[in-house]
């Protein structure tokens, strides 16, 4: 088996390449202690050249030529020098953007925008045709497979975040899109990207999906507002109402469940006061029974009680024949009282 490189036999291994490298930087300096100085100075140099920096933000992935051998974190890290290592640092913890439908010129402000009609006209599941922008952010997930696994990680993302936005507008409808069903939206298309990016192998996590602008062609878009505008209306008026509505109808139940409390209770004091009389009556009837006579008169001498106080007495003499009455004793005179003649 022939050991050089590049001839489709196995890569020598990295201390050889050193050592043919020495060998050579020792043929061409001259001999002595200056040419010992010089190779050893020219060796340090390169050995210097294999110390690398990682940001706070980046992992360093080790490549030994041009295969991934390990992933160091933030911090200061050597690698054997090129060509045998070489490191690349992708951003793993910046949250990244990509636009769909538009490019930002200037961010201003004032920010200033190019449209990409191609990448936003998209055609609804009731075949109308809207014009959508929308911002996807993401991140890197993993540094190995989105260096090595897809050729243009970030095109790679656009096109499919394109795809994911049309095969979601194409199952909605231009109302859902223009109003209410935006937020399904955004989350539907997050979620089928995610999928995709995943099925590829990119390395790359969605964190969220923000339509920006939609809106329906030029030619239309006036007759699109005054149809926005009128749902706007609606569900304002529906809202209005439900609040009405939530307001009225506890105090109209309270109301309600108060006088179906008063009625029982006024029911259950009339049951209660006739039951008193009617036992009343019962004892009533039973002590005239067992005594006629006594009952007849204490009934009579309890009816006076109740009645006298309230009237004008006289005392008459019935000497006199109920003739020239004269007040004897006179213990009040209450207006327009009847007189109740008393016999002794």
């Amino acid at each position: 088996m022939a050991d050089g490189f590049g001839n489709g036999s196995t890569p020598p291994t990295p201390e050889r390449m050193l050592q043919e490298a020495i060998d050579q930087i020792r043929s061409r300096v001259p001999s002595g202690m200056a040419g010992l100085a010089a190779l050893l100075f020219a060796l340090a140099a390169w050995l210097a050249t294999g110390f690398y920096q990682v940001n706070p933000s980046e992992i360093g992935v080790v490549m030994r030529f041009g295969r991934v051998v390990t992933t160091t974190t933030p911090g200061l890290h050597w690698h054997l020098p090129w060509p045998i290592e070489t490191v690349l640092k992708p951003p793993v913890t910046r949250v990244l953007k990509a636009e769909v439908g538009f490019r930002t010129l200037d961010p201003g402000p004032p920010a200033r925008y190019r449209p990409v009609t191609e990448e936003s006209r998209m055609l609804t599941r009731d075949g109308n045709i809207v014009e959508l922008d929308f911002v996807v952010q993401y991140r890197i997930d993993d540094p190995v497979d989105y260096l090595f696994n897809v050729l243009d990680p970030i095109e790679t993302l656009r096109h499919s975040a394109e795809s994911a936005m049309r095969e979601v507008i194409g199952h909605s409808t231009i109302d859902a899109a223009l109003t209410e069903g935006r937020m399904e939206i955004q989350t539907a298309a997050h979620e089928l990207l995610q999928q995709t990016l995943d099925t590829y192998g990119s390395g790359l996590k969605i964190t969220t999906v923000k339509l920006q602008d939609v809106v329906p062609p030029g030619p239309v878009q006036d007759a699109f507002k005054d149809v926005i505008n009128a749902e706007q209306d609606r569900q304002r008026m529906i809202n209005q109402a439900e609040g009405f509505a939530n307001d009225i109808l506890p105090k109209a139940r309270g109301s309600a469940a108060q006088l179906v409390n008063e009625a029982q209770g006024y029911a259950q004091a009339l049951i209660k006061e006739a039951e008193g009389v009617t036992q009343r009556f019962t004892l009533l009837r039973d002590a005239y029974a067992n005594a006629p006579e006594v009952t007849r008169k204490r009934l009579y001498l309890e009816t006076m009680e109740a009645i006298l106080p309230g009237v004008e007495k006289y005392i008459l003499d019935n000497s006199s024949g109920g003739t020239n009455a004269l007040p004897l004793l006179q213990l009040r005179q209450p207006p327009q009282r009847s007189a109740v003649e008393v016999t002794p």
